[in-house]
Formats: structure tokens, C-alpha cells, sequence
């Protein structure tokens, strides 16, 4: 091993370890890899930002842009309605979500597909008595499935055409993937529909009315004369228990005592800091003459200064409002207009991650307050107003709904219930599939190339007004193009250094003799193991060139090779950080960490028990 060799390595193993960690974002960590090759002399300088002039980066947005059009146009809300029977049972659901939602993402980012999905799945479950991750689960899983059928359906497939093409046999085409995506996609949509929605975790049942978001973490403070100033903790525990709700900490004067005596006798000022869920907030708080921290002093005042705002710019509050629909709301009339509580579901890459209520300054900057935040599977909240948001976490939030509806659509939420079907424009529905479409066939057919073709495609979806011009920037991940960039070169140096075909040797040594067949399997289930636990795109970047190079050591075709990295790039259904839409239904479901094993392991088994022989067949050794 020469010391550039492993010198990248090391950097590589570094990166690696930060990206399973989840502590620094993936495009941090990515650009931070990049500086290190660069400093350490592995990529040139003046090729360092190369990558973000690659077609897969430039393809990437383009997409990304048409299917903020499609959100917009409300086309995607209208073909699950028609297609999905009002009185159709949890079987026919799952299998009529599942199936949209893999047919969409591989033609439109599957983020995109999963939220205007998830308020219909939510207030489908409702209707049919069903934990909202019972729907939720199987509709996610299908979204990522679908997303490996087409060149465009995900930034794997994108990034492994990629190298493709630097290695001088040409990118894939449109439909190059769809001999063994297809075949997987379906076996998977096949298990989820007939038998694996079933072996979803059941959470709480929900109800019409509302739905189980893991817990809330809520602070109550207790007034100066509030009934249970004076009281133990232990008589209020007692009470608690009748409301479905459990003391996890007191606050006393700014210091959080993480488990008090029960014995401890309450003052006025207190703050407690208690686990329920959203229905029973009401009922603790009047049954103990409690006041919600952080709505106590929500005057007339905020609520004025947000009406105010709202008023400023109308028409970017009716656009926020189509975009985003309206919440699942508890309304109560207010003097100065309609104050409701929402809850919304941070999306991944929403603006609101590593912040906190008191930094965003909600009440002053938008008349709003954080009533509670639910995190499944977390109990180790420190204070409500200072703990730093998360994606996947589910918010109260309270305001009047031009405010709400603004902020989520600033910072990237979801809200959760079912939306009106608005289509402002049939005209703009139709213009959003046909500009899609259109640049489809342009890629597919080869009359231009893909980059080129979404690069029209999004100027042209600007010119038509079907994204509003101060949105077109917004609907691009911009972390994930961050990301994609910073990488390429990165995974040249690891081809350049030789340390691709290092690791390809030790794989093709130790573990498939040599033997072509174990080693396309063993580069698939490398990569799934990889992509479970770290970004899907970073573990592609990594992968090819190991591909590349254990073709290489084995002299045959690399085609079947990469398309086992593009298979195990998308597949990541083991963890709720594998995938961005693994996160975003863990708080609307209440799912815990290990709630994604019970149905990701027998979907991965089976998508490897599928992807072989298909690759095998579609790509000769």
C-alpha cells in the first residue's frame, strides 16, 4: 500500500465514521472530505469544484425543480384521489399508496412524492382505524423502490451513470435501469402489499379526530395561583395517570432536575416537564391548573404583529398555502383572527435542523410558539424552548394559520392532515406532466442529454410560471447538491491513487475467490449495509470506484457491478437514517429505531434474492 493510498483511505474512513454518526450534515461532512484531498494534495486544486459542473449534479437539480412544479400544480393530489376508492379497505389502501408512490419517484424526487402522499395516508388511517405507520411504512418503502427503476428516479442511479461514463463506455440511458429495477420494485411492492404492511409496528390506534405522533414533550408551568402549587410530585403523578401522561422532569429556577423525588413539594414558577399526546393536553391542564410554558404570554399583541405580516404580502401567503395546505387544526377564535394549533413534520434538509425555538426567536419573528415537539423514541428532552430540532420531529405549533402556513413553507415542514385538493390552475397541472414528460423523452430517446434535457425543462417550468420565480431556488436540496459535488473528485482521487482497486483486490482475495458471481452480491450487499446507516448518494460515490476496479481485477464487464451499487444504493430500509423519507415518517408514525427492522429486513432479503439473477440476466458477465 503506497502512501497516497492510504492516506485517502484514512481520510475516506474519517468521512465514513461522521457520516454514520449523524452529528455534522452529510454535505459538511462531504465538503470538509474534499478540502482534506485537496490540502493533502489527492485532488488538485484547480479541479477541486469540478463536480458541481457534473451532468448528474446539473440533472439532479433540474428534477428537482420540475417536481416542485408538479407539487404545486396539485396533479400528483388529484390522480391518488381517483385512484384510490373512497371506501377502500387497509389492503386496497396500502396497495393503491404503495403503487403511486413507486410509480412517482421514478419520474419526480421521491421526498416530494412521500409529503403530498403522507396527509392522505394520515387522515386515511384515520378513516380506517389504523396506526398512521401502517400506511405510512409500506407508502415510504414504495417511494424508495420506485425511485431505482429509472435513470433520474434517484441521485444513485445518477451518480453511477456517471462513472460510467468516465470510464469511456457512456452513461446509462433512461431506462437502462428498469430490466432489474423494475423487477425489484415490483417483488418488493408485491411483499409490502400482500403480507408485509402487516408486520408494521403498531403503534397507538389512531382516530378520525387525530393520530399518535410517537409522544409530545411538553412544558407546563405552574402558576402563583395555580391548585397545584404546594402539592408533591407524587400527588400530581397520581393525577397525571388518569390523563395518560407521566412527569420526566421539573425545572427550578433555569435548573432542570432530570428525576426528582417524589416527595418534592411544587412552588409557583415551577416548570414540569411532561410526556403525553396531543389529546390529552387539554385534560392535564385543566385538571391541574397548569399553563403551557410557552403559551403564557401569547398576547394580543403577537398575534396583531403576525396579522400584520400576514397582511404585507397576500399573495405569497396564498401561495405558501397552496403549496403546503392546511394543518390538522384545534381552532379557537381569537379577537384578532383565527388562532389554531398545528403540527407539523420537519422534513429532511428543512432549515429549522440544529435550531432551536429560542434561537428561530418564534414569538417576536412570527407571532407563533412551539407548544411541544414529539420525537420518537427520545425521552432526554432538556428544555423545550433550547432543544434543537431534528428531522423527522413532529411540532406543535400555535398561531393564527397565515402565520403557520408562511413558516412552514419557509422552513421545510409538512403539515399533517389531510389537504383540499387545490388545482389554482388546471392549465399549470397540465403544463407540469407535459414539461416532464417532455424532458423524459428527450433524455430517454437520446435527442438530448440528460443534464441538458432537465436543464430545459426547469428554465422552461420558470418561463411558464409554473414555479414562482422566488421558489425555483427553494425547491433545489441544496445539501444534497453540496454533497453530490463535493464527492466526484473525491472518488477520482480514490481511482487515480489505486485504492479502489486496493479494496476491490482484498474483497475479491478474501471473501469471493475470485468467483465473478459472489462478487457482484457481495458489492450489492456492501453497499445496502453502507447506505442503512449512511447517505445513499455519498455511499454510491464511494462504491463505484470499488465497483469499477473489481471489474477490472476480474476482467469482465463493469456494468453488472455497478448496477449492484445502484440497486444497494437505493435500498435502505433497515434504519430511519438510511433515507430522507425513513426519517420523515419516524415522528408521524411514532416509530422507534428498531420499528424499521420488523419489515426492512425481509424487503432487503428479498431484494437481493431478486436484484442477483435479474443483473446477472440483464448484464452478462
Amino acid at each position: 500500500m503506497s502512501f497516497d493510498q492510504g492516506l485517502i483511505l484514512a481520510i475516506l474512513g474519517i468521512a465514513i465514521v461522521m457520516f454514520v454518526s449523524g452529528r455534522w450534515r452529510h454535505d459538511l461532512v462531504a465538503g470538509a472530505t474534499l478540502l482534506a484531498c485537496v490540502l493533502a494534495g489527492l485532488v488538485d486544486a484547480d479541479a477541486a469544484f469540478s463536480g458541481f459542473g457534473h451532468p448528474a449534479v446539473v440533472t439532479v437539480a433540474g428534477v428537482l425543480i420540475i417536481s416542485r412544479a408538479l407539487q404545486l400544480s396539485g396533479a400528483v393530489d388529484a390522480m391518488a384521489r381517483r385512484l384510490i376508492p373512497a371506501g377502500a379497505g387497509p389492503a386496497l389502501t396500502v396497495a393503491g399508496l404503495t403503487v403511486i408512490a413507486a410509480v412517482l419517484s421514478g419520474f419526480m424526487n421521491n421526498v416530494g412524492a412521500l409529503a403530498l402522499l403522507m396527509p392522505i395516508a394520515i387522515q386515511t388511517a384515520g378513516r380506517l382505524g389504523l396506526p398512521p405507520g401502517r400506511l405510512l411504512m409500506p407508502l415510504a418503502f414504495g417511494s424508495i423502490l420506485g425511485g431505482m427503476t429509472t435513470l433520474i428516479g434517484t441521485p444513485t442511479n445518477l451518480i453511477v451513470s456517471g462513472f460510467r461514463a468516465e470510464v469511456g463506455e457512456g452513461a446509462f440511458r433512461m431506462f437502462d435501469f428498469a430490466p432489474v429495477g423494475v423487477g425489484v420494485a415490483l417483488a418488493g411492492v408485491a411483499f409490502i402489499v400482500l403480507i408485509g404492511w402487516r408486520l408494521v409496528t403498531a403503534r397507538e390506534r389512531a382516530t378520525v379526530e387525530g393520530f399518535d405522533t410517537g409522544r409530545y414533550f411538553t412544558e407546563v408551568r405552574i402558576g402563583e395561583k395555580s391548585k397545584s402549587a404546594g402539592k408533591t410530585l407524587s400527588d400530581i403523578d397520581k393525577a397525571l395517570e388518569n390523563n395518560d401522561a407521566q412527569i420526566i422532569g421539573l425545572i427550578r429556577n433555569e435548573t432542570r432536575i432530570t428525576a426528582p423525588m417524589p416527595y418534592r413539594r411544587l412552588r409557583a414558577g415551577d416548570i414540569l416537564v411532561i410526556e403525553t399526546d396531543p389529546g390529552a393536553l387539554a385534560s392535564v391542564l385543566s385538571a391541574l391548573d397548569l399553563e403551557l410554558e410557552e403559551a403564557d404570554s401569547h398576547s394580543d399583541e403577537d398575534a396583531e404583529q403576525a396579522e400584520r405580516k400576514s397582511r404585507k404580502a397576500p399573495a405569497e401567503d396564498k401561495a405558501d398555502e397552496d403549496e403546503q395546505g392546511q394543518g390538522k387544526t384545534s381552532s379557537r377564535d381569537d379577537e384578532r383572527g383565527e388562532i389554531a394549533l398545528v403540527e407539523l413534520a420537519v422534513l429532511p434538509g428543512s432549515a429549522l435542523g440544529g435550531r432551536s425555538a429560542t434561537q428561530l426567536d418564534l414569538r417576536n419573528r412570527y407571532g407563533l410558539n412551539m407548544l411541544a415537539l414529539s420525537r420518537a423514541g427520545q425521552r432526554s428532552i432538556s428544555r423545550l424552548k433550547t432543544t434543537l430540532i431534528r428531522p423527522g420531529d413532529v411540532l406543535l405549533m400555535q398561531g393564527p394559520m397565515p402565520a403557520v402556513a408562511g413558516f412552514a413553507a419557509d422552513f421545510g415542514c409538512v403539515p399533517l392532515a389531510d389537504r383540499a385538493l387545490r388545482i389554482p390552475d388546471p392549465r399549470k397541472a397540465a403544463l407540469s406532466v407535459a414539461t416532464l414528460v417532455t424532458a423524459v423523452a428527450a433524455a430517454a430517446f437520446g435527442w438530448l442529454p440528460a443534464a441538458v434535457s432537465f436543464a430545459a425543462g426547469a428554465l422552461a417550468v420558470v418561463v411558464l410560471d409554473l414555479v414562482p420565480l422566488r421558489k425555483v431556488y427553494d425547491a433545489v436540496d441544496w445539501p444534497v447538491i453540496v454533497l453530490l459535488a463535493a464527492l466526484m473528485p473525491v472518488a477520482g482521487a480514490m481511482a487515480s491513487t489505486g485504492a479502489a482497486g486496493l479494496l476491490a483486490d482484498v474483497l475479491l482475495n478474501t471473501v469471493a475467490q475470485g468467483n465473478a458471481v459472489v462478487a457482484v452480491g457481495l458489492i450489492l450487499v456492501v453497499t445496502m449495509t453502507l447506505s442503512d446507516f449512511m447517505n445513499n448518494a455519498a455511499t454510491a460515490a464511494v462504491m463505484c470506484p470499488v465497483a469499477l476496479g473489481t471489474a477490472t481485477q476480474l476482467g469482465v464487464g463493469a456494468d453488472p457491478f455497478l448496477m449492484a451499487v445502484a440497486i444497494g444504493g437505493s435500498c435502505a430500509f433497515l434504519t430511519p437514517i438510511g433515507h430522507q423519507n425513513n426519517t420523515l415518517i419516524m415522528g408521524p408514525g411514532g416509530f422507534r429505531f428498531g420499528d424499521y427492522l420488523r419489515l426492512g429486513l425481509p424487503v432487503e432479503l428479498l431484494v437481493i434474492a431478486t436484484a442477483i439473477p435479474l443483473l446477472l440476466w440483464a448484464w452478462p458477465l
